[in-house]
């Protein structure tokens, strides 16, 4: 796994074998902050990274300049990685890391975001339940951008905030924006 733009580009991790996690290939990763940066200024924002797994969109995100990060993970074991290298980009104190249900942390929220991010497990049951959910529960600022990464077998372009979607072989990326 590695950085693949910003301040800390092409410097690489190795997330733990043990991990449950799917990190977003370095490729699609390319392709999305490609994208980003011609949609959101990323500097000095704040972030809510949903289903934060290995911490590698956090990362980037932190690479370009995110003041405030919040990540949601329930595996104790990829917190560890994530405070560990979060340690070692001397990112730690922008990092806001949530132990526990991606879906208890949105129905309770009362944050507001100028990003969010969900890269869920492809097969999650209720994947379809997440736009819905940052919207109904106003988790984005006006004109902010949430992007949803699935599989081509998830289609949200009937959504009313459906912007545009990227697809990198088996992962997909639709972007989705908050009305000013």
């Amino acid at each position: 796994m590695r950085i693949v733009g910003g301040e800390f580009s092409g410097r690489r991790f190795s997330p733990p074998t043990s991990t449950p996690a799917r990190p977003t290939t370095d490729v699609a990763k390319e392709g999305l902050f490609n994208a980003l940066q011609n949609m959101i200024e990323l500097e000095d924002i704040k972030t809510c990274d949903l289903f934060g797994g290995t911490g590698s969109i956090s990362y980037e995100l932190a690479s370009r300049g995110a003041a405030d990060l919040t990540l949601i993970e329930r595996d104790l074991g990829n917190i560890d990685f994530i405070k560990k290298t979060a340690k070692a980009l001397g990112i730690l104190d922008r990092m806001h890391i949530i132990k526990g249900d991606v879906f208890k942390f949105m129905k309770s929220c009362t944050e507001q975001y100028d990003f969010i991010f969900a890269g869920p497990p492809y097969a999650l049951q209720n994947i379809d339940d997440i736009p819905m959910l940052v919207f109904e529960r106003q988790m984005l600022k006006p004109g902010a951008i949430f992007v949803h990464e699935h599989t081509p077998r998830n289609d949200y372009q009937k959504h009313p905030n459906f912007m545009r979607m990227k697809n990198y072989g088996t992962t997909v990326f639709t972007f989705f924006k908050q009305p000013e």
